[in-house]
């Protein structure tokens, strides 16, 4: 049974399992997405499973449910994560909302081409509900204060992995000749030029995106620690000063 710690309220213990709990669901939510959307795109005539798992959306699927798992298992046994661990989720969540942004583009951008687009369960799962319900999660754990602010160093920390995965998506496209989304295929985008100028808008999204969560987190975080550490009895222990005998002597 973990240690507990003096300064967690036996109603912060219980959030913090409640949290626990939610992140853990989400986590199961996003691994029925990720199967369910592996059996649709079986049936089509072309399907290779490396192609499926170069996509961005699945591999930063993969990386919210291990990042879930592990925060849930923290909620449920620590009173607060690790500062690297909200980091890591900041992270991922910025991820999991850019994929469910692309693809929304995607959509709309066939629609207006007369270029269909289907949209089963398993996508509407992958690309707009698992990323609502995780910045829920990510925006409680900045309104309870109780663990670390997230740095602005994430700022930078959320354009390793894409870089890394834009690097072995391009050596793999020239190779097979299979690009995951369309303006990292040369052909599509007027040369080199225009794949460059798509990468660097995508670049400023990441950045901005995740700047806006880190302020909103720290603001937040501030909010919160405030009403927890604001004495409640402060106002009563002052009226009593001034209602006193010496007072108004």
């Amino acid at each position: 049974m973990p240690a507990r710690s003096p300064g967690v309220t036996v109603r912060g213990r219980a959030v913090r399992r409640g949290l626990g709990v939610f992140r853990l669901l989400v986590a199961a939510l996003e691994v029925v997405a990720l199967v369910g959307n592996f059996q649709y795109v079986l049936g089509f005539r072309f399907f290779a499973t490396t192609n499926f798992f170069s996509y961005f959306t699945v591999q930063s699927a993969i990386g919210a449910v291990v990042t879930l798992v592990i925060a849930g298992a923290f909620a449920l046994l620590t009173p607060r994560d690790p500062a690297w661990l909200g980091i890591l989720r900041t992270m991922v969540t910025v991820y999991v909302l850019i994929s469910g942004i692309v693809f929304g583009l995607i959509v709309v951008q066939a629609s207006t081409r007369d270029y269909r687009v289907d949209v089963p369960w398993s996508d509407t799962l992958l690309h707009f509900v698992v990323p609502g319900l995780a910045v829920i999660a990510w925006t409680t754990d900045s309104v309870l204060a109780v663990n670390p602010r997230v740095p602005w160093s994430t700022v930078g920390w959320v354009l390793v992995y894409p870089s890394v995965w834009l690097v072995y998506t391009l050596v793999r496209g020239a190779d097979v000749g299979w690009y995951p989304y369309f303006f990292l295929d040369e052909a599509q985008v007027d040369g080199p030029a225009g794949v460059a100028l798509y990468c660097a808008l995508v670049v400023v999204i990441f950045v901005a995106l995740t700047a806006v969560l880190v302020a909103v987190n720290r603001a937040l975080w501030r909010r919160g620690r405030g009403r927890r550490e604001s004495p409640r009895g402060t106002p009563r222990r002052r009226e009593a000063r001034v209602a006193s005998p010496a007072a108004q002597r």
